[in-house]
């Protein structure tokens, strides 16, 4: 998988796609990632990418031209490199569709993508009718920009990749995987002064009743904390 992320400040990257799960996965050649500034598209001798709104307004509003110029290239280079195109240009914004699981995992199942990071007050609207695909919010607040976005899309993306974590049954139990939370997790020691012991359950060998105590207390955890992932559940 190619991911490609398109934004005015690549430094607010930094090691984040180098280590951890993201790193190895890099090692591993089960993606590519690769950040690019948007700034060395611009046609501005000063490197600006943003404008004053058209009928007033506070805020300033990213340009059509660099963005146009920087997702041409990279379709070009793909195509070039690979004869390969892009099957979605993202683009990171608090009005878009609620990023989650399944679309994580969707997600990760295309070839390339490109995320492009929202900034100012936003983009112009003729990108986002000509060249955007899809619009992704991760919450309804607004962010300084769009990088934390891409970064926490990326993350969940790749971590599904089969392959990028070794354990792969690590990923099929984590929260939201089947619309519910993870139930509680213990490790040892079984008792420690002052904080009590793991259920019984757990140290049982019995693997049907710790797998019917874990959807009980996922059904439990999701019901007191998230009611609404339980909406159309019987």
């Amino acid at each position: 998988m190619r991911i490609d992320i398109i934004t005015v400040l690549p430094e607010l990257f930094g090691g984040f796609f180098t280590e951890s799960i993201l790193g190895r996965a890099q090692q591993k050649g089960l993606v590519e990632i690769h950040v690019h500034n948007l700034r060395d598209y611009t046609k501005d001798k000063h490197r600006r990418v943003d404008d004053y709104p058209f009928g007033g307004g506070s805020g300033m509003i990213m340009q059509i031209q660099p963005i146009a110029d920087c997702i041409a290239a990279l379709q070009q280079r793909l195509m070039e490199e690979k004869g390969e195109t892009y099957d979605e240009v993202i683009f990171t914004t608090p009005d878009g569709e609620q990023f989650d699981q399944p679309m994580a995992n969707a997600l990760s199942q295309l070839k390339n993508i490109i995320i492009l990071c929202g900034h100012y007050k936003g983009v112009d609207q003729r990108v986002r009718d000509k060249v955007i695909t899809k619009e992704v919010s991760v919450g309804d607040f607004v962010l300084s920009g769009g990088e934390l976005p891409a970064a926490v899309m990326t993350d969940a993306i790749v971590r599904v990749i089969p392959g990028a974590i070794g354990d792969s049954q690590a990923v099929l139990d984590d929260c939201f995987q089947d619309e519910l939370l993870a139930p509680p997790i213990y490790t040892r020691p079984a008792s420690y002064p002052g904080y009590g012991d793991v259920p019984e359950v757990l140290l049982s060998g019995d693997p049907k009743r710790i797998r019917d105590w874990e959807i009980q207390q996922a059904m439990e955890r999701t019901k007191r904390l998230r009611p609404d992932l339980l909406k159309g559940k019987a």
